[in-house]
């Protein structure tokens, strides 16, 4: 991932209207989304997403504010957006691919 591309702390799991799930770990994917692949282009919080993500890239907005406009919009289009931890598997002492 490029530092332009304004990555999240913690991404962001949402709930899709079809059933699926997306996590979404940096400014550039949500604001790609929004742009490109948004179910309801209205609502204010959804304006309030565009912007701030506009602006995170542009490094005049915070990436937590974009990221919480990011949130608020997806409430608003009947998506709840919950935080994930990628979870990195250790090697194991074990691992028989590390033996030899």
């Amino acid at each position: 991932m490029f530092i332009a591309e304004m990555p999240w702390s913690v991404p962001l799991s949402v709930r899709l209207q079809n059933g699926t799930h997306h996590v979404f770990s940096s400014v550039y994917e949500a604001l790609d989304f929004l742009e490109n692949e948004w179910p309801l282009r209205r609502g204010e919080r959804y304006g309030r997403a565009i912007k701030a993500c506009r602006g995170a890239l542009h490094r005049t907005t915070p990436v937590a504010v974009a990221r919480e406009a990011f949130i608020a919009a997806c409430l608003e289009a009947g998506m709840p957006a919950t935080a994930t931890i990628e979870h990195v598997k250790a090697p194991r002492g074990n691992d028989p691919q590390r033996a030899a």
